[in-house]
């Protein structure tokens, strides 16, 4: 059985930015995705990723902030479509 698609988004903010979230429920927990859960959600500025949220294979739960890679902890799927938009808003703020 493949991942079912649960979200799929791309929105183009007052900026001219885009953010595009793509989420995907796993038939069964994996070592490397235990929540059952395989993500990548994506803030591009410029035709630049900015900001990234993913658990690509064997990688983990990380998140990329301007090209630094640092390690995410994945609670849900509903904490982690928040922390994104709280990370978009901290850009735009000029706090990233």
């Amino acid at each position: 059985m493949k991942a079912e698609l649960i979200e799929h988004s791309k929105v183009i903010d007052e900026l001219g930015s885009t953010a595009e979230i793509n989420l995907w429920k796993l038939p069964k927990p994996t070592d490397d995705k235990p929540h059952g859960y395989k993500y990548s959600l994506v803030y591009i500025v410029e035709d630049k990723r900015v900001i990234g949220y993913d658990n690509a294979e064997s990688k983990g739960d990380h998140r990329h902030i301007r090209g630094a890679v640092k390690p995410y902890k994945f609670i849900d799927i509903w904490k982690l479509i928040q922390d994104f938009y709280r990370d978009i808003e901290k850009f735009k703020r000029g706090e990233l």
